[in-house]
């Protein structure tokens, strides 16, 4: 019996990706952890596993398509099965040819057959090549992938002035942004018009006239309009509040000099390394912030999967998730880390490596920063907040006047599921650990 594929999560909150292109093929025998396709989310491009061994016998969607995450994108099984319209039994497949060499370039329409719609069993011919809007019906009278047509609604670009360079004139995403509308022919006029006032985006707010000569417009990037949705969802439904202490560093910076000190550069461990094992050893101490709201329930979760925040080098940030965070050691942990955060500034990510975040640390201390508080990443409880270690003058026990190395952090935490009470005792006891840091090697 054929087994399904499914879009697997995204991370953050991504409800869907963009598929670029299938690796492989209809007929192609792959195993278990095979890549089969890459799809763009709004942060970076994802490497989708399959999770069975077979032949594929369906791939489903084209390139330009938006798939949902959860959603079945293809069946594997045996050779020359194929599922019907709920992939509960088989049925012979048409006959095709299997590619002589695999390459990473999108299929051509034949080589997969048609999406499974609820309303046929039965499967189109290799020659009935199919599109997600080639049903009769095009939205508009214009045939164009799902993602273009919401770029297109975004930028208030009308998709019939718009030349596909999809299979058939199919409108694609990279068509509708590299579209330039065409310049108004002006009027004969004795008067030149003022230029209109800038919208794009604030279409109900009225800041004036702004002289073109003196501004660039910028179009707001997927990754950065998905930041600037989940944020202001967070910050105006999520009741945050932020507790903040300041630590002695010292100590923690001399054991890494110890424990790197007979270490290949690729195996160093960082300072966020540490911070990371802190942060989960503390969570194992205070569970209840190691959880996710739902609003009409609280979930708690037994694992320990801290998120990293990831700064990108065009701009943005992207999560990285470190598993079972508390017990993995920090020697395994620094190789994973530094392997999952160089393929997310390549914008390039496993589906693992952003995936079941239930805590995140966001780290500015590379960029000389006193302080600063973050904002929580929903549907987590809480998020910590680490700025610059810097060396401070200090009061000694003794009245003398000393340096200390000190680092200020802050944990912001959703106030429907814990108070302030927790969370100063959860900055105690993770300023204890990162103190007497030898506890991180237990």
């Amino acid at each position: 019996m054929a087994e399904s594929i499914m879009m697997p999560d995204l991370g953050s909150g991504t409800e869907e990706g963009m598929l670029l292109n299938w690796l492989k093929q209809v007929g192609d025998s792959i195993n278990a952890g095979d890549v089969i396709a890459e799809v763009e989310s709004d942060k970076a491009t994802v490497e989708v596993p399959a999770m069975v061994s077979g032949t594929i016998t369906q791939l489903i969607g084209q390139p330009g398509d938006a798939l949902k995450v959860g959603a079945i994108i293809g069946y594997v099984g045996a050779a020359g099965e194929a599922p019907t319209a709920e992939g509960t039994s088989v049925a012979p497949m048409p006959a095709q040819s299997k590619p002589t060499q695999q390459t990473t370039s999108a299929p051509k329409p034949d080589q997969r057959s048609a999406p499974i719609s609820a309303a046929t069993t039965t499967m189109e011919s290799e020659s009935g090549a199919a599109h997600s809007d080639d049903d009769g019906s095009l939205p508009d009278g214009v045939r164009a992938s799902p993602v273009a047509r919401k770029v297109a609604a975004e930028k208030h670009i009308d998709l019939h002035q718009v030349k596909g360079t999809g299979p058939g004139g199919r409108i694609l995403k990279e068509d509708v942004e590299a579209y330039t509308p065409p310049a108004p022919s002006a009027a004969p006029s004795a008067v030149t018009p003022a230029p209109a006032p800038l919208t794009t985006g604030l279409a109900a707010q009225n800041f004036g006239t702004m002289p073109t000569e003196d501004v660039e417009i910028i179009e707001i990037s997927r990754l950065r309009n998905t930041i600037a949705r989940r944020m202001t969802e967070s910050k105006q439904h999520v009741p945050h509040f932020y507790v903040t202490t300041e630590i002695e560093v010292s100590g923690l910076l001399d054991l890494r000099k110890q424990l790197n000190a007979p270490l290949d550069e690729a195996a160093k461990i960082s300072v966020n390394d540490l911070i990371i094992k802190a942060t989960a050893l503390t969570l194992r101490k205070y569970p209840n912030l190691n959880s996710h709201y739902y609003g009409d329930k609280i979930v708690r979760h037994k694992r320990i999967h801290i998120g990293i925040a990831v700064a990108l080098p065009d701009g943005g940030l992207i999560n990285v998730v470190t598993k079972d965070a508390d017990k993995t050691s920090l020697g395994v942990m620094a190789l994973q880390n530094k392997a999952m955060i160089a393929r997310a500034r390549e914008r390039k990510v496993k589906p693992e490596d952003v995936q079941g975040s239930t805590f995140t640390v966001s780290n500015l201390g590379a960029y000389d920063v006193e302080h600063f508080i973050a904002i929580i990443n929903p549907p987590e409880a809480g998020i910590l907040a680490v700025a610059t270690a810097q060396k401070v003058p200090v009061v000694l026990e003794d009245g003398s006047i000393g340096v200390s190395n000190r680092m200020k952090v802050t944990i912001s935490v959703d106030h429907r599921v814990s108070d302030g009470a927790e969370a100063a005792q959860f900055l105690q006891s993770f300023k204890k650990l990162i103190e007497s840091p030898m506890q991180l090697l237990i």
